[in-house]
């Protein structure tokens, strides 16, 4: 199969879709990669690497699209891309089509295969693709959190882990998955004095057991986070209905109750955001205010970090890619549901039901 890696163009993107050792292992496996002039600069990786692990440097990105029956990408294609990508072609990589109805619309209208990164399910019922990103996307919650808290940055001067004779910030999570529990692990490690919401009993004991004592676990509730907003210093979201627009737990009305200067992080914004208030944010202008709260809402979170973030992605992403290569998407999804589940749009058709749901759209079943 002839496989492709564009360069990223979405605002200060700088992971690539394969490392030159995952070039190496396609290439192996007796399969053509096509890889963008500099397309791997931002994580690291010159194009001497994947000319050394045996890959065709092309000089632009509708060279890539031209050629490859396979595109690989880290983020949802933009608007310069759709014109490149045709009937048939495979387009591998996160979509979180469910907030886009734009991206929606034109992946349809393209009758590509495509493959989303944040819907592939693994057998213990995980989402393998998804897990590394929310992992670092968690991490670097708190990390900005804490960095919008402080005054110049327009926060309310608040140091997140304290010093002796002075509290530490409140850190309210809310959810409990992958992100928010990296978030809890990263703020309590910074001495944070922290709370995680979420509305699994399973998912909240095993937090109680688990994370350090400077986390605390309570039930997510409009009426208990409406409690805890008065105290907190700063909110991270972390919801997630695999394929759906999050719901929003942080409405406009609740933000009177949060102190002037208090941070919000929401990192479900590209699931739409799990706060009212949110917009979509890049890394060049990553916070705005609303009622004097900060609200930091980058949808590429991961994409600071480049080099960490690509490394642990296409840790997860490689195997997979093999297998569509190896076995044409179609044979691949045959043999592997998960995967199967990580299809969302077929030859101008929607095949994930949450996607069609989102925007009221008809719904084909992959099987059919």
């Amino acid at each position: 199969m002839k496989i492709g890696v564009p360069k990223e163009i979405k605002n200060n993107e700088n992971r690539v879709g394969a490392t030159p050792s995952g070039v190496k292992e396609l290439i192996k496996h007796g399969h053509e990669v096509y890889v963008q002039h500099t397309a791997g600069d931002g994580s690291g990786f010159p194009d001497s690497e994947y000319e050394a692990a045996g890959a065709t440097i092309l000089p632009t990105i509708e060279d890539v699209y031209s050629v490859a029956e396979m595109i690989i990408k880290v983020k949802e294609p933009i608007a310069p891309e759709y014109p490149l990508i045709r009937r048939g072609q495979v387009v591998f990589t996160y979509f979180h089509f469910a907030c886009d109805l734009a991206l929606t619309e034109a992946m349809i209208k393209s009758g590509a295969v495509c493959i989303a990164y944040e819907t592939v399910v693994d057998k213990a019922g995980t989402l393998p693709l998804l897990i590394p990103m929310s992992e670092v996307a968690g991490r670097m919650s708190v990390q900005e959190g804490a960095r919008f808290l402080e005054k110049p940055q327009g926060g309310r001067g608040v140091l997140l882990g304290g010093v002796p004779g002075v509290k530490p910030a409140k850190v309210l999570v809310l959810g409990a998955g992958v992100v928010g529990r990296n978030a809890a692990l990263m703020a309590a490690g910074l001495g944070a004095d922290v709370t995680i919401c979420d509305i699994s009993l399973p998912v909240l004991r095993h937090c109680a057991e688990t994370m350090p004592r400077n986390v605390k676990t309570l039930y997510s509730s409009r009426h208990n986070i409406e409690e805890e907003l008065p105290s907190t210093d700063l909110v991270v979201g972390s919801v997630l209905i695999p394929g759906a627009k999050a719901p929003y737990l942080v409405t406009r009305d609740m933000l009177g109750l949060l102190k002037k200067g208090s941070v919000m992080v929401d990192v479900a914004i590209d699931q739409g955001g799990c706060f009212e208030t949110s917009h979509p944010t890049t890394h060049s202008d990553p916070v705005y205010e609303v009622d004097g709260i900060v609200h930091y809402a980058v949808a590429n979170i991961p994409g600071a970090v480049p080099f960490t973030s690509t490394m642990s992605l296409t840790n997860a992403t490689l195997p997979y890619a093999l297998r569509i290569a190896d076995m044409g998407w179609i044979e691949a999804c045959k043999r592997d549901s998960g995967l199967a589940e990580g299809v969302n749009v077929v030859d101008g058709k929607i095949v994930y039901k949450a996607v069609a749901e989102a925007f009221d759209m008809d719904y084909h079943p992959l099987s059919l």
